[in-house]
C-alpha cells in the first residue's frame, strides 16, 4: 500500500468511546448489475457432464484423489484431465459409491471414487473435483468479460503468480484482454491493462455477490466511480487511486483510499470534534472536524 505520509505522534482524544468498523457510515445500495453479472457462472452438475469435459489441474496433489490408478502420474499445475464417464459400485461395507472416470493428457485412466450413491450426486446442483477447475466455468466467464472495459475497484493488482505488484491503481478504467484458469484458491484469472498501458491480473471467484470472497462486484464496476465524487480535487483523487492519503482529506476520501478501519474512537474538545481510525496494519488516522489532521504508520 502506497501512503503519502508525514510522521506524527499524538496522545489520543479526550473521550474515546470505541465502536466497530460497522459503525462507520456506509450507504445501503440496491442490487446492481455487477452483483448478478456472473451469477450464471458456476460448476456444472454431474448430470450435465459429457465425455470429453475438460478440467484444469491446479495442484499436483490431485494424484492423491485417484489412488492406485494414478500410479506414476505426476500432473503439473495447468495440465488438463478429461471426464470419461461414471459407474456406480459397492463399497466393502455394502454402501453405494460412485466411480468417476477421467483420462490424463498421456491417456492414463484415472478413477475418483466418491462415497455417495450416483443418484445423490446426480441430484446435486453442482459437483467439484478437488484440485481442478472446470473449463466450462472459465469459458463462460471469458465469454462475458473478454474485450470489455470496466473500472477496477481494488488494490493491489496481481502478477501471474497471484503476488501483489507495484504500480497499479484503483477506480480507473481497464480493458480485459483475457480470462483464463486461475489457481487452487481462485478459479478465474482476468488479465487487463489500463489506459496508461500498465498490465495486471486479478484472481477471483465466479458467481454473484456474496457467492464467495473476491467476486466480480467486489473487483469491477460498469460505471466510473469518479463521477460520484466530483467535489474531490484532482490531486486528492490521484492519491486515492494509488491507495495514498494526505492531510486535509475527508473521512470519505480516506475510506476510499485505505478502506474502512478496524476500530474508530470518537470524542470532542472545546474547539472541535475528533475521530481516530485504527487499521489492522497499524495505520492510525486522526480527524478534526471531519478532515484528516495527522496520521501515522
Amino acid at each position: 500500500m502506497l501512503l503519502l505520509l508525514q510522521g506524527c505522534f499524538f496522545t489520543g482524544v479526550e473521550s474515546t468511546p470505541k465502536v466497530t468498523a460497522s459503525d462507520v457510515r456506509r450507504e445501503r445500495e440496491p442490487v446492481t448489475a455487477e452483483d448478478t453479472f456472473l451469477a450464471h457462472v458456476a460448476d456444472e452438475p454431474l448430470g450435465e457432464w459429457r465425455p470429453g469435459k475438460r478440467f484444469t489441474v491446479t495442484d499436483p496433489r490431485i494424484s492423491l484423489i485417484f489412488g492406485s490408478t494414478a500410479s506414476g502420474m505426476n500432473p503439473a499445475e495447468g495440465s488438463v484431465i478429461t471426464y470419461a464417464g461414471m459407474m456406480e459400485a459397492s463399497s466393502p461395507m455394502g454402501t453405494g459409491v460412485t466411480d468417476l472416470m477421467f483420462r490424463g493428457q498421456d491417456g492414463t485412466e484415472l478413477v475418483y471414487r466418491i462415497n455417495r450413491p450416483a443418484d445423490d450426486l446426480l441430484a446435486a446442483r453442482s459437483l467439484s473435483i478437488p484440485f481442478t477447475i472446470q473449463e466450462s466455468v472459465v469459458s463462460a466467464a471469458a465469454a462475458a468479460m473478454e474485450g470489455k472495459d470496466y473500472y477496477i475497484l481494488t488494490l493491489p493488482w496481481r502478477d501471474d503468480r497471484d503476488e501483489p505488484m507495484d504500480g497499479g491503481r484503483k477506480f480507473v478504467r481497464v480493458h480485459v484482454d483475457s480470462v483464463t484458469a486461475g489457481n487452487a484458491h481462485y478459479p478465474l484469472k482476468a488479465s487487463f491493462r489500463d489506459e496508461q498501458g500498465l498490465s495486471g491480473r486479478i484472481f477471483f471467484h465466479p458467481g454473484g455477490k456474496g457467492a464467495a470472497p473476491r467476486t466480480f462486484p467486489t473487483i469491477f464496476s460498469f460505471n466510473d466511480p469518479r463521477k460520484r465524487y466530483q467535489s474531490t480535487s484532482p490531486e486528492f483523487w490521484e492519491l486515492i487511486t494509488r491507495g495514498a492519503i494526505a492531510e486535509g482529506m475527508t473521512r470519505e476520501e480516506c475510506r476510499l483510499a485505505l478502506g474502512a478501519p478496524k476500530e474508530v474512537e470518537r470524542g470532542a474538545t472545546q474547539s472541535y470534534l475528533r475521530e481516530a481510525w485504527l487499521y489492522e496494519n497499524g495505520v492510525y488516522l486522526l480527524f478534526e472536524d471531519g478532515l484528516l489532521k495527522r496520521f501515522r504508520i
